[in-house]
């Protein structure tokens, strides 16, 4: 292998470590955290990146259903946002899995340094693969959430959300926050639902 194409490899699995290996050992989406899909929104695939994405669509269907005499929701659309809910859910926690698997072959890859280079690559790219999957079931998912509801709705859903924001606001100045910003009453760091995800950078 050419001492370019080393260069990047290298550069290109130090990457992958930094925005996967602090998170690796945390699940991400279990049960019980403070945005409702566990302790941490920098689980395996990152708080700014994956993750991000995630908690978002998860966040805009958990709204939606918070909401949902506010917004006019038809029992109809309520049990189709629970099955996508759980769809989602389902997808995220396998897919998760399969990235944290990856990530630790990786990981027991670049220990020996008598690997194969070429397998390393080609763990890299299968673990980038199944992060732009997830990424791209979270984008069909919240495209699907938004298609079920009516131009009315769409207003008082985002009416309600503009609530919440403004509400949290005022009543949380100065508190809680040690970077000194608002912080999102979803419960993850600028994730909002109404911005679409489709044009962020790929990890």
């Amino acid at each position: 292998m050419k001492k370019g194409s080393l260069a990047m490899l290298t550069f290109g699995l130090a990457l992958t470590l930094a925005a996967t290996g602090a998170g690796a050992n945390e699940p991400g989406y279990g049960q019980g955290g403070k945005d409702g899909y566990g302790g941490s929104s920098h689980g395996a695939m990152g708080g700014h990146g994956m993750g991000m994405m995630h908690s978002s669509t998860g966040h805009l269907i958990r709204h939606l259903l918070k909401h949902e005499k506010d917004i006019g929701l038809t029992a109809d659309q309520i049990a189709k946002l629970k099955d996508i809910q759980l769809g989602l859910d389902k997808a995220r926690i396998k897919a998760e899995a399969d990235i944290q698997i990856a990530e630790r072959e990786l990981k027991a890859l670049t220990d020996d340094e008598k690997s194969d280079l070429g397998a390393i690559e080609a763990k890299l790219k299968q673990s980038e693969d199944m992060q732009v999957g997830l990424r791209m079931t979270s984008i069909k998912t919240r495209r699907e959430v938004l298609g079920l509801l009516t131009a009315d709705q769409r207003a008082k859903e985002k009416a309600e959300h503009e609530k919440m924001m403004q509400k949290h606001k005022e009543g949380g100045k100065g508190q809680g926050n040690p970077h000194g910003g608002m912080a999102n009453p979803h419960g993850s760091t600028g994730s909002n639902p109404h911005k679409g995800m489709e044009g962020a950078p790929a990890k």
